[in-house]
């Protein structure tokens, strides 16, 4: 499995070549992005990190060994022993267990470097792909909702 890497500035370069050439993919599944955050690309990553610093959030990469970022794994809205987690894997490394790895990893992250006790995450159900990354590391499914306008899925695990 490729590194799992808590962001850094020196990553710019290589996590905005994993957003451009995933975007298609992305946004299938998923709201794109948009143009402008590709175009305030390096205010954006400036802003992780301060969240980051800050405690709010933490942002993490999968990295090859070249240096190759081929997915993401986030934990937002950190506070009072919860966040929301997040992911996305490139399109070519898709399917190989990455993200049941990655979450897997970060669910130890959470409890061992962040003190979390709860991790929530929400799917749309036209994603069965991702249900079962969250079911396979121990998310039970909660309520239904609507996630950018389709029907989701809501997710917690608890850690502890």
């Amino acid at each position: 499995m490729p590194d799992l890497q808590l962001v850094r500035l020196d990553h710019a370069p290589a996590l905005l070549a994993f957003e451009q050439e995933n975007r298609a993919y992305f946004a299938a599944s998923i709201p794109d992005r948009g143009d402008e955050f590709f175009a305030d690309f390096d205010t954006r990553h400036a802003q992780l990190l301060a969240w980051q610093a800050a405690g709010t959030d933490y942002f993490h990469l999968l990295v090859t060994t070249s240096g190759e970022v081929v997915g993401r794994v986030n934990l937002v809205q950190v506070a009072d022993g919860e966040a929301e987690l997040g992911y996305r894997i490139a399109q070519k490394a898709a399917g190989q267990g990455l993200a049941t790895a990655a979450v897997r990893k970060m669910r130890e992250l959470a409890t061992t470097t962040y003190g979390l006790i709860r991790l929530r995450a929400r799917v749309t159900l036209d994603n069965p792909a991702s249900r079962t990354v969250l079911e396979h590391n121990g998310f039970i499914a909660g309520g239904s909702l609507t996630l950018n306008g389709k029907p989701a899925i809501s997710y917690i695990c608890e850690l502890q």
